[in-house]
C-alpha cells in the first residue's frame, strides 16, 4: 500500500509546513490524489473507513481557485462535521463561461479518537506555491497546507 501512495503524492521539503505534490492522469485524478494527501498529512488514512458517503461541489473562476476551494471545503467538513474522508471521486470538473465546476463524491467515518491516530492539524490551505503543470499525460498539483 505505500508504494501505490508514493505514486498518488508525496511530501516535498519545507521547513514548517506540508508541502504537497500530487499527481493523476487525468486532472479529477490528481484532486482526488491531493485530497488524500491532505488527511494523510491529518491522520492514516488507511485506517479510515468509507462508510459515508458525501457529495460536495465547489466553484472557482479558475483551477487554481478550484484546488483551495476544494482542500478547504474538505477541511471545512473535518473541522465542523469532524468528519475524515478517505475515498474521493471526482466525477467532474467542468468549464462553463464564467466558473469552473467540481462535483465529487467523498468518503469517510466520523472521527474516532480511539482509532484515528492524530498526526498534524491542518490550520489552512495556502496559495503561496501552488502550481498546476501538466507533464507529458501526467497531471502536477503543487501546494502548501499551513499546520
Amino acid at each position: 500500500m505505500e508504494k501505490e501512495k508514493h505514486k498518488c503524492y508525496e511530501f516535498l521539503e519545507h521547513i514548517s509546513d506540508a508541502y504537497i505534490m500530487a499527481y493523476g492522469k487525468t486532472l479529477n485524478e490528481a484532486f482526488e490524489n491531493a485530497a488524500a494527501a491532505m488527511f494523510d498529512v491529518m491522520t492514516d488514512i488507511d485506517l479510515i473507513e468509507p462508510k459515508i458517503e458525501d457529495e460536495v461541489e465547489v466553484k472557482a473562476k479558475d483551477e487554481y481557485e478550484l484546488l483551495y476551494n476544494w482542500l478547504e471545503t474538505l477541511l471545512i467538513k473535518f473541522d465542523t462535521e469532524s468528519m475524515l474522508y478517505s475515498k474521493f471521486n471526482v466525477y467532474k470538473i467542468q468549464k462553463n463561461s464564467e466558473e469552473f465546476i467540481l462535483k465529487a463524491k467523498i468518503h469517510g467515518e466520523p472521527l474516532n479518537l480511539s482509532k484515528h491516530i492524530s498526526k498534524v492539524e491542518v490550520k489552512a490551505v495556502t496559495y503561496h506555491q501552488m502550481e498546476i503543470l501538466k507533464k507529458n499525460s501526467t497531471y502536477i498539483l503543487k501546494f502548501i497546507l499551513d499546520l
